[in-house]
């Protein structure tokens, strides 16, 4: 664990240059479920991005706890999102069934890490990567669909 006097972590000095902050000091970790399930709610409406922006500074600058209802309903009403339909839907466990689906199919994928980007279903990037990797994989992906490439073992 990075201490409050060490220099930055590789993470942390990327997101220096991206403008991010990364605080220190959390001592425990939340059960980001209901976060799931609140960014699905929020998938659905115009302020999906505002919404999940505001999930990642409570997490990881404001060291919020992403497990709690609460906490989830007033990150969604900063970001403008209805909060009392929020909280009905977390109470109901609504999207309960499609964050598990999602788990699922990360498993299967054999996502070890956070985060892992998949492409086409097929082609992942592991870790936090620059803008620059991720392009140069969608471009990879747009080739080989332009040119009826399948991945070994398919098609």
């Amino acid at each position: 664990m990075t201490q409050s006097g060490d220099a930055p972590s590789a993470m942390e000095q990327r997101g220096i240059e991206l403008g991010i902050t990364f605080a220190r000091g959390r001592e425990w970790t939340s059960n980001s479920l209901l976060a799931h399930e609140a960014a699905e709610f929020a998938a659905e409406r115009p302020e999906a991005w505002a919404f999940n922006k505001r999930l990642l500074k409570a997490y990881f600058t404001d060291l919020a706890d992403l497990g709690q209802i609460d906490t989830l309903v007033e990150l969604g009403r900063e970001a403008g999102l209805p909060a009392d339909e929020l909280r009905g839907h977390l109470e109901a466990r609504t999207y309960q069934g499609q964050v598990a689906d999602g788990l699922r199919f990360a498993h299967q994928a054999g996502v070890s890490a956070v985060p892992t980007f998949i492409f086409d279903e097929q082609y992942g990037v592991v870790g936090a990567q620059p803008y620059e990797v991720l392009e140069r994989v969608v471009e990879e992906v747009l080739r080989r669909r332009e040119a009826g490439e399948t991945v070994e073992g398919e098609g």
